[in-house]
């Protein structure tokens, strides 16, 4: 194996997590946002109001793309291990 395949299944790796986790952190960025900005305006200084809305989104994007995240990880695990011989021969 060169360096230059290593390299690819790297990055193939790394692309695949952050198109995984994209979306569920971009739900959690912008309630985060939200919050924040409503804190600032009220000067509520709670800490759970900031915790739980973020919580809630999560679990509901997490319900949302779920399915979508699962059939890309599946697809990625498929495409590892298929081509296994090439990686170890």
């Amino acid at each position: 194996m060169s360096s230059e395949f290593v390299i690819s299944i790297a990055e193939k790796a790394i692309y695949t997590t952050l198109i995984i986790c994209g979306p569920l952190l971009a739900i959690a960025l912008i309630i985060g946002l939200a919050v924040s900005i409503f804190q600032a305006t009220t000067q509520i200084q709670e800490q759970t109001l900031a915790f739980v809305p973020k919580i809630v989104g999560v679990l509901v994007g997490l319900i949302f793309f779920g399915p979508w995240m699962l059939s890309t990880i599946i697809s990625y695990a498929q495409d590892i291990l298929g081509n296994l011989d090439r990686f170890v021969g």
